[in-house]
Formats: structure tokens, sequence, C-alpha cells
């Protein structure tokens, strides 16, 4: 009997009659509080901003197409023209040649220099309209994402506010648990020393002194071997 107590009070694994297999506690953990996906979703209206680039147009017949002032529909345009000049039956002719040989070219069509430079001042004209107003689409597309970002910033930083107030909370209700268990340990020193100072009086050699519980088992195993 005495070395049964013996190796109950030393810690071993021999389970007290109706002793449960998990953990011991006195009451449930609760459990942290899983972070709102709603906090850290944008609204609906910040969608991706890519489909609201300004889009260009890579045809520049569209371009002159709907211009306000649409070009002239001429035989001999300067679109024509340029044409003409990057034909291979010029390659290599000297400047003057090449100017000589369209001027034929023309006056043999019939077409006027008048109209081919009215032609060139109106496509470069639309031309330049239309850059214009893709650079005032792309001010306004910019301007309209610096808004965005703002808004995606000021969300992130009461996002950010948020998580590290829970996160400092979930450090303290470590710090009060620890606080806890150490005073609990400090009553449960002060409860196991009553308790070896109480089976003291049991054994003669022992109430002398304050001793721990093992030491007053082994002096009564040892007096029950005698």
């Amino acid at each position: 009997m005495w070395k049964r107590m013996l190796q109950l009070s030393n810690g071993s694994p021999e389970k007290l009659p109706g002793a449960g297999n998990g953990p011991v506690s006195n009451g449930n953990v609760t459990a942290l509080a899983e972070p709102e996906e709603a906090g850290a979703r944008l609204s609906a209206q910040e969608a991706s901003t890519s489909e609201f680039a300004p889009a260009l147009l890579n045809d520049f017949e569209q371009i002159y197409q709907s211009g306000a002032a649409k070009p002239q529909r001429l035989p001999y345009g300067v679109l024509k023209l340029a044409e003409m000049l990057e034909s291979t039956h010029l390659s290599g002719m000297p400047p003057e040649s090449k100017r000589g040989a369209l001027l034929m070219a023309l006056d043999a069509g019939g077409a006027k220099i008048e109209d081919i430079l009215q032609d060139a001042i109106v496509r470069q004209r639309l031309l330049n309209e239309y850059e214009e107003a893709r650079q005032r689409d792309l001010h306004n597309f910019e301007s309209a994402v610096q808004e965005q970002n703002r808004t995606i910033q000021a969300e992130m930083d009461r996002m950010s506010s948020i998580y590290t107030a829970r996160m400092q909370g979930n450090l303290d209700e470590v710090a009060r648990a620890q606080d806890n268990l150490r005073a609990w340990q400090k009553r449960k020193r002060h409860e196991t020393q009553r308790i070896a100072d109480a089976a003291g009086c049991c054994v003669p050699e022992a109430s002398s002194a304050a001793v721990g519980l093992t030491v007053v088992l082994e002096r009564a195993s040892s007096a029950a071997a005698r």
C-alpha cells in the first residue's frame, strides 16, 4: 500500500479511478474570433480598373473618319502620295529625282498640290485632336485610380488598426492566463504543504520539520517495513 501511495505522489502514470484521458480544465477555452471577411473586402464599386483604361484606335482611318471635319475623298490625297513615295520603284533614287517623279505622276493624274496639302493639314489636325482627347482620358483615368488608391489605403489603415488592437488583446489574454496560472501554482504549493504537514503528523520522524508529502510517505513506508 505504501509503495502504491509513493508511486502516486511521485507522478506515476497510473490513472486514478474515473480520470479522463484529456487535459484537466476547469472551463472551456474560448476560441479566438475569426477576422470579419467583409471588413477585408473593398466595395463592389472598387472593381478592377483595367476595364476603364482609355482605349486607343490603332486604325488611323477610323480616327480620320470619326473626326468632326473628315478629309475629302481625293484620287490623289496625301496618303496616296505617301504610298507612292514608299514604292520600290523609287527606292534608291536621289530626293530630287523622287520629287520630280512624284510631281510628274500627280500632274498626269490631274491632282492639285493645294488639295494634297489641305488633306495633309486636315489629317494632321484630326490626329492631334485625337491625341489630346486621349490625353484628357488618361488624366481622368489617373485621377480616378489615385482616388481609388486613397480609398484602399484608408481601408488598409483602418483594418490594420483593428487587427493590431486585436493582436494586442490576444497578447493581453495570454498574459492574464499566465498570471492566473502563476497565482494558482502559488496557492497549490501552499495547499500541498498543508497536506504534507497534516500527513507528517502520522509519522513521528517527519513532524519535527516541514517536509514534502513524498518524504512523509517514504518514512511511513520505511517504518512499516521494520
